[in-house]
């Protein structure tokens, strides 16, 4: 159901190179004051990755970010993990806890590609609907989706298929709306209607954490 549903239509708005940089001291420093050795650790090993796939192609770089944050986070809802009953944490605070909810996953691979310089107009969060089936209905979820080309059928990040999957292989997702740096979009629009820092609190509050603890706006 997500394939042909989210095609290109992108507004240049101004927080489209927001992930394009990085002052790594900056991010160890906030990292290990607000979290100890959890946090430097959570820093160093992210760093790795990046240094390890900086020159690989894009379907390998896919494939290791999505396992890097399947493997390392254990899903938990936000009450237990924030007290909070819906926070989007940043990339390091969810490695540093270990444990986070779709939001979260779907952020630390969408600022972790980003940071590999996949292109923006290739990747968004997508809010879905997700059929779990066996009784127990439809629940809100995210995943990502990257678009080789702006009218193509998704790759979908996923934690709950830990596997890379086709869009149109996911018959249990039901779309909603979607949005990356650049824009948002309704379901089925091809016609970003809004900037995602003026309509999305949540993202905005994301990347005004994400850049005190260290990323810098593109230049």
């Amino acid at each position: 159901m997500l394939a042909g549903l989210f095609g290109a239509g992108l507004l240049g708005w101004p927080g489209s190179k927001m992930l394009a940089d990085l002052d790594q001291e900056q991010l160890r420093r906030s990292m290990r004051q607000a979290y100890g050795q959890a946090g430097l650790t959570a820093v160093e090993e992210w760093l790795a990755l990046l240094n390890r796939l900086q020159q690989q192609p894009v379907n390998i770089q896919l494939g290791a970010v999505n396992d890097f944050f399947n493997l390392r986070v254990g899903w938990r809802d936000d009450i237990d993990i924030w007290n909070q009953k819906d926070y989007w944490a940043t990339p390091l605070e969810t490695l540093a806890r270990g444990k986070g909810d779709c939001e979260d996953y779907t952020i630390g691979k969408y600022a972790t590609l980003r940071q590999l310089n996949v292109a923006e107009e290739k990747l968004r969060l997508i809010y879905v609907k997700a059929w779990l089936g066996r009784g127990q209905g439809a629940q809100a979820h995210m995943v990502l989706g990257y678009y080789h080309t702006p009218g193509s059928e998704p790759l979908i990040l996923d934690n709950i298929i830990p596997n890379i999957t086709r869009g149109g292989e996911r018959t249990d997702l039901e779309p909603l709306f979607s949005f990356n740096g650049s824009g948002l979009w309704a379901q089925g629009s091809s016609q970003s209607r809004a900037d995602p820092l003026e309509r999305l609190s949540r993202w905005r509050s994301v990347i005004e954490r994400m850049q005190q603890h260290g990323f810098l706006r593109g230049r």
